[in-house]
């Protein structure tokens, strides 16, 4: 199965309270429990879904996390809420939850049966992609879009209906939501439950429809919406920003936005993590002789290093904290910048430079002791077998 939505899978909106989450899951959870459907794969599998779905919305944390990230969050990159729901929860996991939904009363003694909450049409989600530099990335931005979007309509103001005329009772459901069909199969009659398509669960119609927007409450418009990226985001990760996507039908309940990120490469670092890696390429007597060299940050500030005299090349420097922040809910603190030293040799030298060379050039000291040259040999050795 697709993965869904978690507040489609529980048929609840975004703003469902935790008591709606639970009674949602907790009829679903009754409609295709397996003692219910033996031998039922679809009906196991959407069991195990609904258990996913409730695992996460039913924990403020977990779900204040998917409302911002989606699937796609840092926990775990592109599939990011795996860890909370079905990919690690067995059959025994989730009937330990029943004591919750239950009441301690285990599965028996529950029916369905009731109205249906009235509930407010969504709008659909947009879906936009930013491209972040890793000075951005580091403090976090906000950005401004200029979004072609479905708006409430200025003539009815989102009712949908012309002149104030108002809602009456829909004839099809009788005000109910929802719609019961009878059928006759070999355990007897057998009753299954759906929104109404004529009010779309609402219980109620529009008496005179709006003549700009036809009744849907909605019309096409630009808004610009300024979108607040946190601080230490990824490539790969998506940022939902609940309530700025396209507006719900007849005042109904908004979309989001889901910002997909993406980063410009950078001239100076690269990125591993919430570390940044640094190449810092030594001239020969610093390298030699030891000395201050200067380290750029991705603040734009630049700190002074003291090289140690024999400083050779491929040493690793690493400057705890210098690095990227770790995305707020999903690690503390900063990455270090990490500094891999190379040293430059000139490819010309001076009739001056070139003397002094010559006059080293006999030196054992300017050949390496035997540990550096056996160290070398023996990484070379390594590389190549």
């Amino acid at each position: 199965m697709n993965k869904r939505d978690y507040y489609e899978v529980l048929g609840v909106e975004k703003t469902a309270s935790e008591e709606e989450i639970k009674k949602a899951y907790r009829k679903i959870a009754i409609k295709y429990h397996p003692d219910r459907n033996p031998g039922d794969k679809i009906a196991e599998e959407k069991f195990k879904e609904a258990a996913e779905a409730y695992n996460v919305l039913h924990d403020p944390q977990k779900r204040q996390q998917y409302d911002q990230f989606g699937f796609n969050g840092p926990m775990g990159g592109a599939g990011g809420f795996s860890g909370f729901g079905g990919a690690s929860m067995n059959m025994d996991d989730i009937f330990s939850m029943f004591g919750d939904i239950f009441g301690g009363h285990g599965f028996g003694g529950f029916g369905g049966g009731g109205r249906a909450r009235q509930q407010q049409q969504r709008g659909s989600d947009l879906r936009l992609k930013v491209r972040l530099t890793l000075e951005e990335i580091n403090k976090g931005v906000t950005k401004k879009f200029k979004l072609r979007k479905d708006i409430a309509c200025s003539h009815c103001g989102g009712t949908g209906a012309e002149d104030n005329s108002g809602k009456e009772q829909c004839p099809t459901c009788h005000g109910s939501g929802i719609i019961t069909h009878t059928t006759q199969s070999i355990f007897g009659m057998m009753q299954t439950q759906g929104v109404c398509p004529t009010c779309h669960g609402t219980g109620e119609v529009i008496k005179h429809k709006c003549h700009e927007c036809g009744g849907t409450g909605v019309t096409k418009g630009e808004e610009v919406v300024e979108i607040n990226i946190p601080a230490g985001v990824a490539e790969g990760m998506v940022v939902n920003v609940p309530g700025k996507g396209n507006a719900g039908p007849n005042n109904g309940i908004a979309g989001d936005i889901q910002v997909f990120i993406e980063e410009e490469p950078n001239d100076t670092f690269v990125r591993d993590g919430n570390d940044l890696i640094y190449n810092l390429l030594l001239d020969f007597p610093t390298a030699a002789l030891g000395g201050d060299v200067e380290i750029p940050t991705i603040d734009g500030n630049k700190l002074k290093v003291k090289m140690d005299s024999g400083t050779q090349p491929g040493k690793t420097l690493r400057l705890r904290g210098k690095g990227l922040p770790a995305v707020q809910g999903y690690g503390n603190g900063r990455g270090d910048l990490v500094v891999n030293i190379s040293v430059y040799v000139p490819k010309t030298l001076s009739r001056e430079e070139r003397q002094a060379m010559e006059h080293f050039r006999g030196s054992d000291n300017f050949k390496g002791d035997k540990q550096t040259r056996d160290s070398i040999f023996q990484r070379f050795k390594n590389y190549f077998s």
